[in-house]
């Protein structure tokens, strides 16, 4: 897609063109939560979004904004960016094709293929370049490719959720807005919504202990990158190293950033099943992990956070919850 300069005028314009068709999701709250974090915790429930998580938003942002007479689209994605693609093209009736890792959980892969999508698997582990195999793909059957958070209409798409959290929090809430965080497309997009509407509060990326470049990368003020591909529950998020576009948005608005363990990822799924009857997978449970286990990480009275998917294969949500 092509690349054009990303503000709050364009997250508005994408906020009108999902308008009806993306969740306008809930802020959740819990005394439990409250108790355990020592201050107030909101939770921005995305896992309620269409597709079970905050990517339709970005997916079909990004859909709705081609030029009419697009062959069709391309992505790559461990999974849930794959499910916004595939739904958001069935909507408006482009043909899809997603180049996903062997490794990703069987719920993901098989929810993209029942959405209309070809899938496309490649051995991440091996050292193969999803970027690669999407751009082979898309140049020879002449397909859009639709990155999964370095493209402005998809980050623009994420940022909506920003606006909604702008309206719907208390307005004597300020301070950390943690969100799980890959490439940044989610973390920039609120970022920047926050700025125009709700200056008082601050992103923060949170990551998987051992793939935390974007936490690195603010640290160091330039891109890093991690040494693996994979080898974390949290599959959703783990990324080479943080997007093009992502990181100087981030690099200027967002706080530090904050690294989690796998056992936190499951102890904050099992309290967002418990104490908020919500389904968490475990990359998108890192947020709600930094606001209950690493609050000495927090300032502030209050923290918000954003759970950000909840496609999370049965046993690994039994292993949570055990």
């Amino acid at each position: 897609m092509e690349r054009t300069p990303l503000n709050i005028e364009m997250i508005q314009a994408a906020a009108d063109r999902i308008a009806g068709q993306a969740v306008v999701t809930p802020i959740l709250t819990s005394p439990f939560l409250d108790e355990i974090a020592g201050r107030r915790v909101f939770v921005k429930a995305e896992p309620l979004q269409r597709t079970g998580s905050f990517k339709f938003r970005g997916a079909l942002s990004a859909l709705s904004a081609l030029p009419e007479g697009t062959p069709g689209v391309l992505a790559y994605s461990s999974g849930n960016h794959a499910q916004g693609v595939a739904l958001a093209a069935s909507m408006l009736g482009l043909p899809a094709v997603i180049v996903m890792p062997e490794d990703a959980p069987d719920l993901k892969i098989a929810n993209t293929r029942a959405l209309g999508a070809e899938v496309v698997l490649y051995d991440r582990a091996g050292g193969v370049s999803r970027e690669a195999v999407g751009a082979d793909l898309a140049k020879e059957r002449g397909l859009t490719l639709v990155r999964p958070y370095d493209e402005p209409q998809v980050i623009a798409g994420q940022g909506t959720v920003g606006l909604e959290l702008a309206d719907q929090l208390p307005a004597d809430v300020t301070g950390d807005v943690l969100v799980c965080c890959g490439g940044g497309g989610l973390t920039s997009g609120i970022a920047l919504a926050l700025e125009a509407r709700r200056p008082g509060l601050r992103v923060r990326p949170v990551e998987p202990e051992g793939f935390d470049d974007v936490k690195r990368s603010l640290a160091a003020g330039t891109r890093m990158a991690n040494d693996r591909a994979s080898g974390s529950i949290c599959d959703a998020i783990v990324t080479p190293s943080p997007g093009e576009l992502t990181f100087p948005i981030l690099n200027r608005l967002s706080g530090p950033g904050i690294a989690v363990s796998d056992d936190d990822a499951l102890r904050a799924m099992a309290a967002a099943a418990i104490r908020l009857k919500l389904v968490a997978e475990p990359g998108g449970a890192v947020a709600m992990a930094a606001a209950l286990f690493h609050a000495s990480e927090i300032e502030g009275d209050a923290v918000t956070v954003i759970v950000s998917g909840g496609n999370v294969d049965p046993g690994v949500l039994a292993r949570a919850l055990a």
